[in-house]
């Protein structure tokens, strides 16, 4: 099976350079609505899964506003308003947007420590507190000052604070689009002072589309795997393909695959992939890494629940439905609450395996190679010193009635 193996065989485009968008004509049309209405809110919050194209349609609403305005509705001198917002790419605004160049747009996004010179994890309050003095200065070219925030998730308490702050007292002729993947974590203050823009994941054909444009050279075989793996998210697609095509999914699986022989995990395989973890670019990848874990157990408990899965590699579902079979629903679920019934030995309170430097059934201590309750979708798996706790409750009534006489 061929696969990406470089990312120089990928012409992903920044969120700003992207003349494209897919999927999300709803969105166009609510945010062109707006405009034509003649009062723009002065804050937007968009919300969705990661990769979907939240941050496009940001900068999309940034050019359409620079190069339209507010005037008339964004109506041209002939009086006929835009049905997109799309701005040529040969558009010198375009091309000053897609460079950072442009005076009167600023982005907010995680930087480098100036000390450390490494990547920060969150954005910090020194970032909000520029954003205040750029939208203190009059808009350099007469128009709107607009700020892009991606994403809010990486603000930290601080930061939230103080763009409370400018959210409280917005200025005139200003627009924030801030970018968020999980507004339920955001300050409730924060989500009330926005005008919230939900997307939602795209089609499957869609994603095929967009993975087949920006990836040069992918495989029907990757491309249609990938597309099953991506949920909905073109940009999980393509970082699942800059990290290896499916070979990354299929190692994420290998690893889980011995329980479902009542076998421990090879915790060798484990720290080899943790050693990928390293470097500058790492971050990403781990978090790739433990979403693909979770992804994988939500496959297995909807091929338990209904008994179908469209594949995304050979093999799967067979590796899935020994996972799921090993213990009844009813003992997993308990663990996810208060205490971890184990087969072969006695209750084991989660804050204890949390804080065990392995995964209980692949520890040195006490009995090896105890299974834990592997029918529910629920993982504790190790990678350096990071442990994920996963589990979904979503296919809980179809598990049961599925099980009911093994419960």
């Amino acid at each position: 099976m061929a696969k990406a193996d470089s990312a120089e065989t990928a012409t992903v485009p920044h969120p700003r350079a992207a003349s494209v968008l897919i999927g999300h004509e709803d969105a166009e049309r609510t945010l062109l609505d707006a405009v034509a209405g003649g009062k723009l809110h002065h804050a937007w919050l968009i919300t969705g899964p990661r990769g979907i194209g939240k941050a496009t349609l940001a900068y999309r609403f940034a050019r359409f506003l620079f190069a339209h305005g507010m005037a008339d509705g964004g109506a041209d001198m002939f009086g006929n308003r835009p049905t997109s917002l799309a701005v040529d790419p040969g558009d010198p605004l375009f091309r000053r947007i897609a460079a950072g160049s442009h005076p009167d747009l600023v982005t907010l996004e995680r930087e480098e420590n100036p000390r450390t010179k490494v990547l920060r994890d969150e954005i910090v309050i020194d970032q909000v507190r520029e954003l205040a003095g750029f939208f203190a200065m009059t808009p350099a070219e007469g128009g709107y000052r607009v700020a892009v925030i991606d994403a809010m998730d990486e603000l930290n308490r601080n930061a939230a604070n103080a763009l409370l702050k400018l959210l409280e007292e917005p200025p005139a002729r200003s627009v924030l689009i801030l970018v968020a993947h999980a507004p339920g974590r955001l300050l409730p203050t924060i989500r009330s002072r926005c005008r919230r823009l939900s997307l939602r994941p795209l089609p499957p054909p869609a994603v095929e589309t967009i993975l087949n444009r920006l990836w040069d050279g992918i495989s029907p075989e990757d491309s249609a795997g990938l597309t099953r793996l991506a949920d909905g998210s073109p940009g999980r697609a393509l970082a699942l393909a800059a990290a290896g095509g499916l070979g990354h999914y299929r190692a994420v699986a290998d690893l889980i695959a011995p329980l479902g022989q009542r076998k421990a995990i090879d915790i060798k395989a484990v720290h080899a992939m943790a050693d990928k973890f390293a470097g500058r670019e790492g971050g990403d990848l781990f978090r790739l890494t433990f979403e693909l874990i979770g992804l994988w157990l939500t496959r297995m408990v909807r091929l338990a629940a209904t008994g179908e899965i469209d594949e995304a590699m050979r093999g799967e579902g067979g590796t899935m439905q020994a996972v799921a079979g090993q213990r009844g629903l009813n003992a997993g679920a308990r663990y996810g609450r208060r205490s971890t019934p184990w087969p072969d030995g006695p209750r084991r309170s989660i804050s204890t395996a949390r804080k065990s430097s392995s995964p209980p059934w692949a520890s040195s201590s006490g009995r090896r190679g105890r299974v834990p309750p592997d029918g529910v979708a629920l993982g504790v798996l190790n990678v350096g010193r990071a442990e994920v706790l996963y589990h979904d409750r979503d296919f809980l009534p179809q598990w049961r009635a599925a099980h009911r006489p093994r419960l």
